[in-house]
């Protein structure tokens, strides 16, 4: 077996070489198109995140009271960040291409720490500001546990538990759990732009990539552009108004500053709650859940071994730093990107070095006013028709893990389907609660800690500790519970770890077959600096 990712090899993308992955891999992991389709292959992968890297930091602005004047700046940080951090993943990390963004599973705890401080609830401190410089202090501690799990090897070691039985949920349910996203089921929705969108990318990818390579590698760029350019010109022209949702505010982009100043600390210095480290550790559990679950998403999509325990520990602790980063950066955190997944099976365009040109660019132009507000204008109906396009193939690839094992098993069958349905109801559940200040009313949190200190635990000296403690538990429940691939995904460890099953029946015993082995994936130090740095280079 090869290890994904760790032979460097030039190709022009006509044949020849041998490459990594399926037949159906335009560009193979290693490979090297050149510099000009890299550009527009990466800002393609870009496009197909943009949705969500746009949606998390205006869902914290909106949350903190946050100046128009600082949005596009705030917006800005976002994609600097996330060049950064995909240029160290896919560097130094696990090598796969992967775009690194904003994460929704850490959106939870933020949105908590802002209701708490912006109500006056730390310090007084009614503030945007005050809220973000708490919210950076508990991303930056929480991500240092982070790192440690991933370079101690400790987040490795779980997966000798997981198996196609496991798996297979876990990364379906990436895509299953943004079907309802506000692009998509939105009651203000365009349908014939969503669908035009959604068509035209079905188009290109399905029916004309025989016809002509750019419809293969260019499916998404081609879709959105447009369907963009038409809504721009149906707004310019009056035929859609102000406040259609598929109106294409382009005045708003003349208004930005051409330049945003964008640097560490830019917000003020962080500061540290012990309660709200804790519960953005919650997010930071939920976020490597998911991201394990991509690793193996990439490397099946790709045809690649599965990932090594080795790969799995630099990647999640590569995460870890970056997300230290984003907190010092002033951002809400850094995960894999599911939807780029989705768009390499859509394009066949797993090229590392394709990823990092387009970090390269995305890093560029975040620091430029005009490219933040311009994407913005990109009307919530395109990307839900991308979004449809992207997480159908991920929910797809997440099933297809399902041939390893013996589906006539039905132990296989419950757990699979089990850990799909509550990876679905219990998030829905949680969506009652706008917040975990919420959620702790509903459980009867107050009325709890008081029935324990008062009854059962009265002869105790110091029970102080006991609310503390119970809103860790309820808080790390609620995040969790709120993120759907968590609760499959440890719904389907527990059960398949617990309910009796053989190794062919659980499918590990073709998947070690298909695993790399730790020795196969070489890191940075290894590959430049320690014994194998003269064949790298």
């Amino acid at each position: 077996m090869t290890a994904a990712g760790d032979e460097p090899t030039e190709r022009n993308g006509t044949g020849g070489r041998d490459r990594d992955g399926s037949d159906d891999v335009a560009y193979g992991i290693d490979d090297r198109p050149p510099m000009s389709e890299s550009v527009v292959l990466g800002i393609q992968h870009y496009l197909t995140m943009v949705g969500a890297n746009i949606a998390v930091p205006l869902i914290l602005a909106e949350a903190m009271g946050m100046p128009p004047g600082i949005r596009a700046r705030f917006i800005g940080t976002f994609f600097v960040v996330s060049g950064i951090a995909t240029l160290a993943q896919t560097t130094f990390g696990n090598r796969y291409p992967i775009v690194q963004g904003a994460p929704f599973s850490m959106l939870a705890p933020a949105l908590a720490i802002i209701t708490v401080v912006t109500a006056g609830g730390v310090q007084g401190q009614p503030d945007w500001q005050a809220a973000l410089v708490q919210l950076q202090g508990a991303i930056i501690v929480a991500a240092t546990v982070q790192v440690l799990l991933g370079y101690f090897g400790l987040v490795g070691k779980l997966k000798r538990f997981l198996s196609p039985v496991v798996i297979a949920p876990t990364i379906t349910l990436i895509g299953l759990a943004l079907f309802d996203a506000p692009q998509i089921t939105g009651t203000d929705q365009s349908w014939w732009l969503l669908g035009l969108t959604l068509g035209l990318i079905l188009l290109f990818s399905q029916y004309l990539d025989v016809k002509h390579r750019a419809f293969r590698l260019y499916p998404v760029i081609l879709a959105v552009g447009i369907a963009w350019v038409l809504a721009a010109t149906l707004s310019a022209t009056g035929l859609l108004a102000d406040g259609h949702p598929g109106y294409v505010a382009l005045g708003d982009v003349a208004d930005t500053r051409p330049l945003l100043p964008i640097y560490p600390l830019q917000w003020g210095t962080p500061e540290v709650t012990t309660a709200f480290v804790v519960g953005m550790f919650a997010g930071v559990l939920a976020s490597i859940v998911e991201s394990i679950g991509d690793y193996y998403a990439v490397a099946n999509i790709t045809g690649s071994a599965a990932p090594s325990e080795k790969r799995i520990n630099h990647g999640i602790g590569m995460e870890g730093l970056m997300n230290v980063f984003s907190g010092l950066m002033g951002t809400g955190g850094s995960t894999s990107y599911s939807e780029n997944i989705g768009a390499i099976g859509l394009t066949g365009v797993a090229s590392r070095y394709v990823v990092q040109i387009g970090a390269v660019v995305m890093l560029v132009v975040g620091f430029v006013g005009y490219f933040g507000q311009l994407i913005a204008t990109i009307p919530a109906p395109i990307v839900g028709g991308l979004f449809i396009a992207m997480f159908a193939q991920i929910v797809a690839v997440g099933i297809s893990n399902l041939r390893h094992v013996d589906l006539e098993s039905s132990r296989n069958v419950f757990i699979v389907g089990f850990a799909l349905f509550v990876g679905l109801a219990i998030p829905q559940y949680m969506g009652n609660f706008e917040t975990t200040l919420a959620f702790r009313q509903a459980v009867g949190l107050e009325a709890a800690v008081a029935f324990l200190e008062t009854e059962l635990l009265a002869a105790v000296p110091a029970t102080g500790w006991v609310e503390p403690l119970a809103q860790i538990v309820v808080d790390t429940v609620f995040i969790i519970g709120s993120t759907g691939m968590a609760v499959g995904g440890l719904a389907a460890l527990i059960l398949d770890n617990t309910i009796p099953g053989t190794r062919r029946e659980r499918g590990l015993a073709q998947w070690d077959r298909l695993t790399e082995d730790d020795s196969e994936f070489r890191t940075f130090w290894e590959r430049w600096v320690g014994t194998d740095a003269g064949q790298e280079r």
